[in-house]
């Protein structure tokens, strides 16, 4: 059951476990199944749960030393930070590896007041789940795919105007003539958003 627990929580991935590391997951889930049934079924002695509180603390404390000792062990566990945004453009390749949706990510980056990928140099998310951002300085700040609702929510494969879109999948940035439809260079895909390149307001 631990082994089963702690697979199941890392296939979770990051945002499944945000806040709590895997193995206080682990702890807690393990500790309240065996709790439950001496206080639900009669027939479930104490000694039985107390048995299975020693088992799980046992693996958790074998797993915290295997993860300390051997780096591969550390990264199968509890993973490695991932750069989901690269210069203001999804890393598709990273950013699929993650259960994590366009509109989660987008409002994590809106709390962080970000209108707008070309804000961002590097966006990476941690082992925690958390996410961390790093900005380009404002005389940096380039022109990119626009998160915010009321923007992001006219994308559409007809240029209406010229000007500087972004792909609405992956970033891609640059400049359009009036079309019916054009694709991505980057990732193949043919919705486009007018793009934005303010500086981040604090």
């Amino acid at each position: 059951m631990y082994v089963s627990i702690l697979l199941s929580l890392k296939a979770l991935g990051k945002r499944g476990v945000k806040q709590l590391s895997i193995f206080e997951l682990v702890i807690i889930i393990g500790f309240g199944s065996a709790a439950g049934d001496p206080m639900f079924y009669k027939d479930v002695g104490i000694l039985n749960a107390i048995v299975v509180f020693l088992v799980v603390i046992i693996l958790y404390k074998a797993t915290t030393f295997i993860v300390t000792k051997s780096e591969t062990a550390d990264k199968l566990i509890e993973g490695e930070p991932i750069c989901l945004v690269e210069n203001g453009v999804f890393s598709i390749a990273n950013f699929d590896k993650e259960p994590l949706g366009y509109d989660e990510f987008f409002s994590e980056m809106r709390q962080q007041s970000i209108s707008h990928l070309g804000q961002v140099q590097q966006a990476i998310i941690e082992v925690s789940g958390n996410i961390s951002v790093y900005f380009f300085e404002d005389e940096s700040v380039k022109y990119g795919l626009p998160i915010l609702p009321q923007l992001y929510a006219k994308r559409g494969p007809h240029i209406q105007a010229e000007g500087i879109y972004s792909c609405s999948f992956c970033g891609f940035t640059e400049h359009l003539a009036v079309t019916d439809k054009h694709v991505c260079p980057t990732c193949g895909k043919d919705h486009w958003v007018l793009s934005l390149n303010n500086r981040r307001v604090n």
